[in-house]
């Protein structure tokens, strides 16, 4: 079998790592030179490293984030001072999903709860985790779509068994009629299942107005906080900062 029905059969064998890089460390073994074992392992290494590799970009992919880029990396804790930096690290750990525990991220707009909770949820991913991530209304209207299609039913079961789902930015737009039943429904089939990070710029007070049923969010807030973990954001806006930043260059 020569170099090229070698390559094709490693691909017939979706063995695509191994065929990448088959004449590079071909060459390697007669320079060095390389065992046969040690060539074989190379091989094998580069193929589990590019699964991997697939592996985070499919989840990634999957999660949807509304901005990838998010990372602790990219985050600057100086800015809001207090903000509990030992519980965001922890959560990044991905210990509290092992424990299928959930997390609140609440605070004024600007003050980084979406970029913290998508930053955790890359961590998650990185760690091996499935993770969903959508806007609250997204979400609402991902099921509306699968109700109306008659596919309510697979669509919750997917909502509900993810092991991170991430709800982001509840109570920044208008929600429809039904959306207390609907998240009140998704948090008590991952209640202790599954872990669900939430962030809102309304205070848990202000729940019960902001969906029309306080029964149902007082019984959504006691699943999430039995095991929950409460991150308070702000109270410095980063789009305030830009905004002054802006109209100060414009003068």
């Amino acid at each position: 079998m020569n170099l090229i029905e070698l390559d094709r059969a490693l691909k017939q064998l979706r063995l695509g790592g191994m065929a990448a890089v088959l004449e590079t460390r071909l060459r390697q073994a007669q320079t060095e030179p390389l065992a046969p074992s040690d060539l074989l392992s190379c091989l094998v290494s580069d193929e589990l490293a590019r699964r991997g590799e697939r592996l985070l970009e499919r989840r990634t992919k999957q999660a949807q984030f509304r901005d990838s880029q998010k990372t602790l990396d990219n985050f600057d804790f100086t800015f809001n001072k207090k903000m509990n930096r030992s519980l965001v690290f922890d959560l990044a750990t991905g210990a509290f999903i092992a424990r299928h525990e959930d997390a609140l991220f609440l605070g004024p707009p600007g003050t980084g709860k979406s970029h913290l909770a998508q930053a955790i949820g890359q961590a998650a991913i990185q760690q091996g985790y499935r993770v969903l991530y959508r806007e609250t209304h997204v979400l609402l209207e991902n099921l509306a779509e699968a109700v109306a299609e008659g596919t309510r039913k697979p669509f919750m079961g997917s909502v509900a068994s993810v092991p991170l789902l991430i709800i982001d930015d509840f109570g920044m737009r208008k929600l429809p009629l039904t959306a207390a039943e609907d998240l009140l429904e998704i948090i008590m089939r991952r209640y202790e299942r599954a872990s669900t990070l939430l962030t809102s710029n309304r205070p848990v007070e202000d729940w019960g107005k902001l969906l029309g049923d306080v029964a149902a969010v007082t019984a959504m807030l006691d699943r999430l906080l039995h095991h929950g973990h409460v991150l308070k954001c702000g109270p410095r806006s980063w789009r305030t900062k830009l905004a002054a930043a802006t109209a100060a260059e414009s003068h």
